[in-house]
């Protein structure tokens, strides 16, 4: 099987329950705790390419960080929004499964079992 890379917080319960569900499966998956090595401008932009969404799609709306940087504004651009999400790693929407060129947003974590064969 090709190789699995989660982006993860051990503090985030979604992601938690991702991890839990690999795992239950025989699964290890690589883990990118992404808060303590942020992912670079480049690597997030693979990021989206794989996921197919926007980089406003990937933002955690719910973070004070997005309300003081005022990333709601529609003006921003997705270098913009990129930029911010390198800067800031906790705006990244989590958990992320990556399988190949192709990756899921964990919400809910039984969404990371839809990239398994």
């Amino acid at each position: 099987m090709t190789e699995l890379t989660l982006y993860h917080n051990p503090r985030c319960s979604k992601s938690r329950g991702a991890l839990e569900l690999l795992e239950a499966r025989g699964l290890a998956p690589t883990l990118v705790r992404y808060l303590d090595t942020p992912p670079s401008r480049d690597e997030l932009k693979a990021l989206l390419g794989k996921l197919g969404v926007s980089a406003r799609d990937l933002l955690r709306t719910g973070e004070e960080q997005y309300r003081a940087l005022n990333l709601s504004d529609p003006a921003l651009d997705d270098d913009q929004l990129i930029d911010a999400m390198a800067e800031h790693p906790k705006l990244i929407e989590r958990p992320i499964l990556i399988v190949g060129d192709k990756a899921v947003i964990g919400r809910p974590p039984e969404r990371v079992l839809e990239l398994l064969p």
